[in-house]
């Protein structure tokens, strides 16, 4: 074990030892637990129910239910492709596929160096600019399928 997967499950278990027995102790420990890792791993959701005495299919239960928890590494960058209305009748499904094929990832996955990874949204909020994607804070309107190896290329330099 490397010491910074040491240092990480110290982190842990002091966040578990600081919960436990406390009412409602479930999510901020997994919150808490995905600030250190910067995500939730199998492992990692065995030691919290392990460490609050709560089943482990409470804790997965919890963490596939709420959208704020991750069960994958996410990349430095993160994509969010419009799917909702008004975008996708403007092609945001050909964007998303032309996302895809560039990073060579499906959707929901991250690149192998761990630089994007890429998702399917809902309403991002800015309909008259369809199609919309977000790189992190950073949006994309009026998107066309062959203007997204473009707009990698400038975070890939970064």
């Amino acid at each position: 074990m490397s010491h910074e997967t040491q240092e990480k499950a110290a982190q842990l278990q002091a966040v578990i030892e600081e919960y436990k027995g406390k009412p409602g102790n479930l999510m901020p420990v997994m919150q808490k637990a995905q600030g250190i890792y910067g995500y939730l791993p199998l492992e990692v959701q065995n030691a919290i129910a392990e460490g609050l005495d709560v089943p482990m299919t409470e804790v997965y239960g919890v963490a596939t239910f709420y959208s704020q928890f991750n069960l994958e590494l996410k990349g430095k960058y993160t994509i969010g492709v419009c799917l909702g209305t008004a975008c996708y009748v403007k092609n945001s499904q050909k964007v998303l596929n032309a996302l895809a094929e560039a990073l060579g990832i499906e959707v929901g996955k991250t690149t192998p160096d761990g630089l994007f990874t890429l998702e399917a949204t809902r309403c991002l909020g800015c309909c008259g600019l369809a199609p919309v994607m977000m790189i992190n804070n950073d949006v994309y309107g009026r998107l066309k399928p062959e203007e997204v190896k473009g707009i990698l290329e400038k975070y890939k330099e970064a």
